[in-house]
């Protein structure tokens, strides 16, 4: 390697990351989208913390997260991560309301956590790792890492183990609680738990993949190849026409 090689390496390492970087907070929505996951719960949890009343709790978690998607609308910005937060907090009030228990505005989320846990790694043990599932579009690359990247492969198959046992250990932590402590102690333990574990799986999501071979951008291929498809097109057309001129001079 020589002293010139060094900072092209260096400089594509940096792009490597900053394009994973960038897929990532595309992908689980950056700063605002914690705040959307976040908002509604906090807010359900201080107010039956001060009055203890559960409709005021709900509907207030609700028009929150309601208003969190309007904002998006107004704004022209992607609503996924809002609408899946008013989803989540619909199916919260839903079944606090029909069982007449606080707590279990909680339980939707806490049975999805769970459920998405071990999707984590019961598909990596498949073969087809959920974290790849959902970044693969976003870094153009689809389900190419699959057969044509093993490397890649690798970094998905631990990322998606990293996040399946951070999610299922905070299950560990959460549906105990759910039985012996009471609304407000599951309450605030729920939303202290919300951000501290997602940053770390979204941080080992990013020295996996950092360290892990480009992807392969199927887009850019697929173009390529529609491309070369239409010069050979064009090029077939244009002997064809020199052919048939060649003979229409031989004739005359």
């Amino acid at each position: 390697m020589t002293s010139l090689d060094k900072p092209t390496e260096e400089t594509d390492q940096h792009d490597a990351r900053a394009v994973t970087e960038a897929a990532l907070f595309e992908a689980f929505g950056g700063l605002r989208g914690m705040v959307e996951t976040v908002l509604p719960g906090l807010l359900f949890v201080t107010i039956y913390t001060i009055n203890k009343d559960l409709h005021m709790s709900a509907i207030a978690a609700l028009a929150v997260s309601l208003v969190l998607v309007v904002v998006r609308l107004v704004m022209r910005d992607t609503v996924k991560h809002a609408f899946s937060g008013v989803f989540g907090v619909a199916f919260g009030v839903v079944f606090a309301m029909m069982t007449g228990n606080a707590k279990d505005f909680y339980l939707p989320g806490m049975l999805y956590t769970l459920g998405l846990g071990l999707a984590y790694i019961i598909t990596t043990l498949c073969g087809v790792p959920l974290i790849g599932l959902i970044l693969g579009p976003v870094f153009k690359e689809n389900l190419s890492w699959r057969t044509r990247n093993p490397g890649r492969k690798k970094a998905y198959a631990k990322a998606s183990y990293a996040w399946g046992a951070i999610l299922l250990a905070k299950c560990a932590i959460l549906f105990p609680l759910y039985w012996w402590a009471n609304t407000a102690q599951l309450g605030w333990v729920l939303v202290a738990l919300k951000i501290p574990p997602f940053l770390l799986a979204v941080w080992l999501t990013w020295v996996f993949l950092a360290k892990a071979p480009a992807p392969i951008d199927v887009f850019a291929e697929m173009e390529a190849a529609e491309k070369a498809e239409e010069e050979r097109k064009a090029a077939l057309a244009e002997e064809r026409g020199e052919t048939t001129g060649a003979r229409h001079r031989r004739e005359a």
